[in-house]
Parts: structure tokens; C-alpha cells; sequence
């Protein structure tokens, strides 16, 4: 599959190296793994002088001893002896810039934590020394989100102020996926499209895989899915063991009783018979792979909350796989197949009310969209989606379906909006469907 979009992307990073000509820049890119964060790079910096080092899980002599032959290749940067130590490297690339401009970019940065911690402290030190005279582009980027954000964010990590610059790259918007898929199948329709994304949620590597494989229909991505050999199937065991470690029994838990429709506090704690909510807490606020959902422009301390996985392929994941790897385990992949056909169109209600909040705030009409609903439950209402600006909105029923609306009782429920909230709005009444899309 080609490049597609990272067009504002592409050019602050092509502004950062030619700030870093005249002086140092240190940019920190985080994003969940396969969202394209290396190819972003290499793509961005095409033509410039550059070392790519990868942060392996090795010890810190044979990381270094890596990292000195790469640097020595790629930059011609040449050290006599052996380097043992992290701080020594950092400091040959430190005074190397000195004299001459070039990027170096540390992937899977937050791996050197397991390699040695007090490595983040040389290079605070080394930094402060060097940057003010350096020509250096530094890129650290890593797909363990709740470790980046302890390195750079949390006040009493040695790295806290350093960056210069932070990017976080998101999935892609739904305008591109429907280009790519455009590219791809000009004639696929939206039941199609809605599975490619409630499969992907727009991460890079996933619509590869299904693109590159000619999966353009939802009965084509399923089976793909659920092949023998499927990366889908551990992708999601994956991700969570590389953030979770040893506490993934019990996150993994909470998660797949979210994607069940478990989604209020009480539920999961009485499920868990436990208290969760230091879980839960982690899992917003650390992982960042869950939102608490309020009823929009609900005051800050409601008790009328909702808990839902925000990445789209993991809340898939812990639905149609997770709670069936025995079925994975002994090969029997047909039925888990069955069962996905079974309860797709129920699943995929919800990823469609997703994708039209997402193609609301991309569309730039709006500073604002969610769902709304009362205390007792009578009225919900889909997608409200407002600019706080012009005092304008939205209100649309979203349903697969277009044969089920019912605009009377969508009006119904736009009157049960508390006017102390929505008063000022001049809001209009949708309905949108698949066809929709």
C-alpha cells in the first residue's frame, strides 16, 4: 500500500530539521504500535542525513555496541574502541553536533527504561551541556504510550522539559480511509467501508494488511480475520502484554467486560467483586484505552457515566476474540467466524454511531460531539454534535437501518435537552444510515 496523508505531520518535522540546522531540536513522537510512526519518519526525513536506531530488548553493552556500528554506517561518525555505555554514545552523537548537522531517531525509545533507567539521566545531563552549540535533530518515538508519557510528563522524570517538540500520531481520519478504499475497490460499499473500519479504526498497518490481501468486501475481512494464520488474532494479546505486564489478567478482564455493553462502574465492580477504580483510572488515564463518556455538556462532576474502549480493532478484538481462544487455541475458526456473522449487526450499531462522531469533529463544522442521555435512561440520543462558537448543532438518530427512523420521537427526545445546557443552540434534526456514510 502507498503513503497516504501525514501531510501536517510531514512538514513539522521537515520544520523541525531545518530548525535543528541552526539549533537543536528534540522532538518526541508517541502513537499505539503499527499507527506508522517509522514510516512517517523515514518518509519525512527522505533525503537527509540520518541514523535510525532501534532500542532492543539487548543488554546495554550489545545495544551500544549496535548502536556504533549503525551510527558508523549511516552517518560515517567513526569511534575507535568499544563502546559499553550508553552515556558514552550519547555523548560521541552530542559532540559530533557540535560540528555538523544530522537526525538521529530512537525508535521504541521507552525500551531503554528495561535496559537501564539511569540512562534518562545522562542524557538530561548531556543534553543541558551540549544543545545550546549542538546542530542536532534528536527523535525519540515509541508506541508504549503510558511509558512515553511517564518519560516526558510526569515532573520528576529527568527527561520533563527537555523536548522541544511532541507529536502524537492518530489512526487515520474516515475521509482517508475512504480514499484508500477508493484506491483500492472503487465500487466497495458502505457495509464494507463500516467493517474495514470497525476492524482497523484507521491504523495504518491493520488496512494494509486487508487492503494488500484484496479483502474489499465484510464477509472477505472476516474470513481474513479469522484464518489459520491471521496476524488479527494475537494482535490484540500483544498489545496488551507489551503495556500491561504482569497486571494483564486483570485489565484484560475489565476490557472484555466493556465490549460486552458492561460499561457503568457498579456493573464492573460487581462483576470483578472488587473495586476497580484504580483499573479503570489507569486504563483512561496512563493506557489511554478507554474514555468515560458523559451525556454531552453534562456538568464535570455527573455521576451519569459510561465507560467504552476507544480504539476501534481493540474493542473488536476483546469482543469477537479474546473471550474465544480456546476456539482459537484447538483451530476451530469456523465457528468463531459464525459467531462474529451473528452478532456483527448489533456490534457494528455502535461502530456506526463512532464513525459519524469522528466524521463530525474531522469536518471542522463542529467544536464538539457526543451522545446524550437523561439519568433514568427514557431518552438517548445518538450524535449531538455542536460549535460552540456560532451556537449551531445537530441532533441525528443513527441507525443501520434508514427504514427505522422515527423523526417523531427523535423530536421527542431533542425536547427533553436540558435548556440550561442546550438552550442557546439552534439545533437541527438528522437521521443518518449506512448509506449515509
Amino acid at each position: 500500500m502507498k503513503f497516504y496523508d501525514r501531510e501536517s505531520e510531514i512538514a513539522i518535522l521537515k520544520e523541525n530539521e531545518l530548525q535543528s540546522r541552526q539549533s537543536a531540536v528534540f522532538t518526541v513522537l508517541m502513537g499505539r504500535r503499527r499507527v506508522g510512526k517509522t514510516t512517517l519518519l523515514t518518509t519525512a526525513l527522505e533525503g537527509c542525513d540520518y541514523a535510525y536506531l532501534f532500542v532492543s530488548k539487548d543488554s546495554e553493552a550489545m545495544l551500544c555496541q549496535k548502536f556504533q556500528h549503525t551510527l558508523e554506517e549511516q552517518l560515517d561518525i567513526r569511534v575507535y574502541g568499544t563502546i559499553r555505555h550508553f552515556r558514552e554514545l550519547f555523548e560521541v552523537i552530542m559532540k559530533e553536533s557540535l560540528n555538523r548537522h544530522f537526525t538521529i531517531i530512537f525508535d521504541e525509545f521507552q525500551t531503554l527504561y528495561k535496559v537501564n533507567p539511569a540512562i534518562f539521566s545522562e542524557m538530561q545531563d548531556l543534553w543541558d551541556r551540549y544543545h545550546r552549540d549542538s546542530h542536532l535533530f534528536l527523535i525519540t518515538s515509541g508506541s508504549i504510550q503510558s511509558l512515553m508519557k511517564r518519560i516526558f510528563e510526569h515532573e520528576n522524570e529527568p527527561l520533563y522539559g527537555r523536548p522541544t517538540s511532541k507529536l502524537t500520531l492518530q489512526p487515520f481520519t474516515t475521509s482517508v480511509i475512504r480514499q484508500i478504499f477508493r484506491d483500492h475497490c472503487p465500487d466497495y460499499s458502505n457495509e464494507d467501508l463500516l467493517c474495514l473500519y470497525m476492524i482497523t479504526g484507521g491504523v495504518a498497518k491493520y488496512v494494509e494488511l486487508l487492503m494488500d490481501a484484496g479483502c474489499h468486501t465484510k464477509e472477505k475481512m472476516l474470513d481474513y480475520v479469522c484464518r489459520q494464520d491471521s496476524y488479527f488474532l494475537y494482535e490484540g494479546r500483544d498489545l496488551m502484554n507489551q503495556e500491561f505486564g504482569n497486571e494483564s489478567a486483570t485489565y484484560f478482564s475489565i476490557l472484555q467486560l466493556i465490549a460486552n455493553g458492561m460499561t457503568k462502574r457498579s456493573d464492573i465492580d460487581g462483576t470483578m467483586q472488587k473495586d476497580m477504580g484504580a483499573y479503570l483510572q489507569n486504563l483512561e488515564k496512563n493506557y489511554l484505552m478507554i474514555s468515560r463518556l458523559k451525556p454531552l455538556l453534562a456538568k464535570s462532576n455527573s455521576k451519569v457515566t459510561a465507560y467504552e474502549i476507544s480504539d476501534q480493532f481493540l474493542r473488536f478484538w476483546f469482543r469477537f476474540i479474546w473471550p474465544y481462544q480456546s476456539l482459537v487455541e484447538r483451530r476451530q475458526l469456523t465457528l468463531l467466524r459464525q459467531n462474529m456473522e451473528q452478532h456483527y449487526e448489533q456490534f457494528s450499531g455502535r461502530t456506526l454511531e463512532q464513525y459519524f462522531q469522528a466524521k463530525a469533529m474531522e469536518s471542522g463544522l463542529f467544536t464538539m460531539a457526543g451522545n446524550w442521555w437523561d439519568r433514568k435512561g427514557k431518552n438517548e440520543i445518538d450524535l449531538i454534535a455542536l460549535n460552540e462558537f456560532d451556537h449551531t448543532g445537530i441532533v441525528a438518530e443513527i441507525k443501520r437501518n434508514p427504514r427505522k427512523f422515527n423523526t417523531k420521537e427523535l423530536e421527542e427526545k431533542s425536547q427533553a435537552l436540558p435548556t440550561q445546557s442546550f438552550g442557546e443552540y439552534r439545533l437541527s434534526l438528522r437521521n443518518l444510515s449506512l448509506k449515509d456514510m
